[in-house]
């Protein structure tokens, strides 16, 4: 039986048994064999403000580890978006309601949700205020609100237009990405180009772009239509993807299907009438004509991070991210506060994969303030990424902050090969495996 040496944290699940039951485990935390601690007697006031993967994830955990907290949530969205399926919506495998539920089906008794927006934060004064006027005070903070989509920041470009003139936008929400895979449609079935971006800013889930992009292109030949089509995928950057291998075997699928990259392109404007998409490079400006054009949109820190002085000073200026340790996930100048999942400054960890490890780390934190005793859990920036290259296929691409490859089965799923297997793991045993996590159960 394994133990730990921490009162307060039983050890989570490796990668192995994390993934595992995209193979067929059905026993995701049950079978852990670990012993659980008895709840930690406190009167400590928890705050978290988010209700997504992370600030749910978190509040589960923590009920059950603490008898006598208060802990409370701040979101005011009534729905839960399981934002790995909106890919699979908007290439028209899913539909649109696959990927909500409502916030309340996910939350323990024991949490309070406060179903509002989070408008300030005073870290001296240790208080967060509602869009109501309330003040809550807080012992421990967890700033888990997910990212905003800066929309407004394409010129010529609003969200009315997703699904219309050949525009899409999956990463909107999931009627966006049903309205793109209406726009999709037409192109797979007229042809013509069409134009794939990702923004210059940090995003959540980098491989996203690019497996829409895969799967348009699959969509093309299962219709028996792509060589109607012209193919363009704009980088922002000088590579593919942020881990050099993975960019450089990306590089070479494109190849094989006529794929064209431009490097250094980050979209600037639309002009709908026309169909033209004008880009910035190192050079100036460039324009590109379009049938299809998939909008991704820069991504920042909510206004409420931006001006509580969370964020870093020296570094992702424009975007705000929370400045933290990169290990412990911990605000470096106010150590009462986390910052988890998309909105923490740390190099990766934009994915739902990355929220599964980031939260026990958290819960370490939390719970070793509360008893006196020393954490004992790090992250280490393990991202994952199940990367669709065609309908059926899939490469199961893990890795963490110095950009190794960490396979959770080295010598059976190979990361950087098409196969059926981690195809599975993304369209069909993520989602369960999301929801055991979302109980706290993985």
């Amino acid at each position: 039986m394994n133990t730990r040496s921490s009162p307060t944290l039983d050890r989570p699940l490796d990668r192995r048994g994390f993934l595992g039951l995209a193979i067929g485990a059905t026993a995701l935390a049950a079978s852990s064999g670990t012993v659980q601690a008895a709840p930690l007697k406190t009167a400590a006031k928890i705050v978290i403000i988010g209700a997504g993967a992370g600030g749910t994830a978190l509040a589960n955990r923590l009920v059950t580890r603490l008898d006598g907290a208060q802990i409370t949530l701040i979101d005011p969205r009534q729905e839960h978006l399981y934002q790995p399926g909106l890919t699979l919506v908007a290439a028209g495998l899913k539909p649109a309601g696959y990927v909500t539920s409502k916030t309340t089906d996910w939350l323990p008794k024991g949490v309070t949700l406060i179903a509002q927006k989070a408008v300030a934060i005073d870290p001296v004064a240790k208080t967060v205020s509602t869009e109501s006027g309330d003040t809550l005070g807080y012992d421990f903070l967890v700033v888990a609100p997910g990212l905003v989509l800066d929309h407004d920041a394409i010129e010529g470009f609003s969200l009315d237009m997703v699904g219309e003139n050949g525009i899409g936008a999956l990463y909107a929400g999931p009627q966006y990405a049903s309205a793109t895979w209406k726009a999709a449609s037409k192109f797979i079935e007229d042809g013509g180009h069409g134009v794939f971006t990702r923004p210059g800013t940090e995003m959540k889930c980098a491989g996203a772009p690019l497996k829409h992009t895969f799967l348009i292109d699959d969509r093309l030949r299962r219709a028996g239509s792509r060589d109607k089509a012209e193919i363009t995928y704009a980088a922002h950057d000088g590579a593919l993807f942020g881990v050099p291998i993975v960019s450089e075997k990306v590089r070479m699928l494109f190849g094989d299907r006529t794929i064209a990259p431009v490097y250094n392109h980050v979209l600037k404007s639309i002009d709908p009438g026309s169909k033209r998409a004008t880009f910035t490079t190192p050079e100036g400006t460039d324009e590109i004509d379009y049938d299809y054009l998939h909008v991704i949109p820069p991504q920042r820190a909510p206004e409420v991070i931006r001006q509580s002085g969370l964020s870093w000073a020296d570094k992702w200026t424009d975007q705000g991210w929370v400045e933290c340790d990169m290990a412990t996930l911990q605000h470096l100048r106010y150590p009462d506060i986390w910052a988890l999942g998309d909105v923490a400054g740390v190099p990766k960890g934009k994915t739902a994969a990355s929220v599964k490890w980031q939260v026990p780390v958290i819960e370490d934190q939390i719970l070793s303030a509360i008893a006196g005793t020393e954490p004992t859990e790090t992250y280490n920036g393990y991202t994952s990424c199940p990367m669709i290259t065609k309908i059926g296929r899939a490469m199961l691409v893990e890795f963490d902050y110095n950009n190794n490859l960490t396979p959770s089965f080295p010598g059976i799923i190979p990361p950087l090969e098409e196969l059926w297997i981690s195809w599975l793991m993304k369209e069909v045993a993520l989602k369960a495996t999301y929801n055991a996590m979302l109980r706290g159960k993985a």
